[in-house]
């Protein structure tokens, strides 16, 4: 889809938010983008920008005439139009499924369980209701998602990663998630990608 490479490219964002998972999927991706930065005292609330996002929230992306926003749904879709990057596995493999699978696990029951317990809502009281499962339950899916190793997807490191890997990060830096060896060392992997590290350091310069 090298045709893709044709369209602007705009990406909007601010460094505290989650919009670092985007910015290292871009980085992975390796195409010219437009970086905008807008801030929580407004910018984000603008008519403007809630044309981009209603929900006034970053990150969102501009690919020629289409907006998409929702960090996971970005990944994604980049991973699909950039699909020379090598950044999903192929749609008639079996790993697309896995792929699709950990890719909405972590956007789902993940960022539910993790926000619930740096709110301090207990899960087990409502385990029935909530479609997340415990916060335990949690722990344990990731264990699988990452077990095939090296990647989510075995050898081949995809978009998933990139989304699977920031949350866990995330998650043991703000104590949401337990810090397990094989998270430790998944997550190492991950950041030491010469995009993560771009990514890191751009969004770094962004915050001082």
């Amino acid at each position: 889809m090298m045709q893709n490479d044709t369209k602007e490219l705009i990406f909007y964002t601010n460094p505290e938010s989650r919009a670092r998972i985007v910015r290292r999927m871009l980085e992975e991706v390796g195409v010219p983008y437009t970086t905008k930065v807008l801030n929580y005292k407004g910018e984000m609330k603008t008519p403007e920008y809630l044309k981009i996002n209603p929900l006034g929230k970053v990150p969102a992306i501009q690919h020629g005439d289409l907006v998409v926003t929702e960090t996971a749904a970005i990944c994604a879709y980049l991973a699909d139009q950039f699909a020379e990057k090598n950044l999903a596995p192929p749609v008639d493999s079996p790993e697309r499924g896995t792929y699709y699978r950990w890719l909405f696990f972590a956007a789902g029951p993940l960022e539910m369980a993790t926000t619930a317990k740096a709110c301090g809502w207990n899960l087990d009281e409502n385990r029935q209701m909530i479609g997340s499962g415990t916060h335990d339950d949690i722990v344990a899916a990731l264990e699988l998602a990452i077990s095939k190793g090296p990647f989510i997807c075995g050898e081949q490191f995809t978009a998933a990663d990139v989304y699977v890997g920031s949350h866990i990060s995330w998650g043991m830096h703000f104590k949401t998630l337990e810090e397990r060896p094989s998270f430790k060392r998944y997550v190492e992997r991950i950041e030491a990608r010469p995009a993560a590290q771009r990514a890191t350091a751009l969004d770094d310069e962004l915050s001082k």
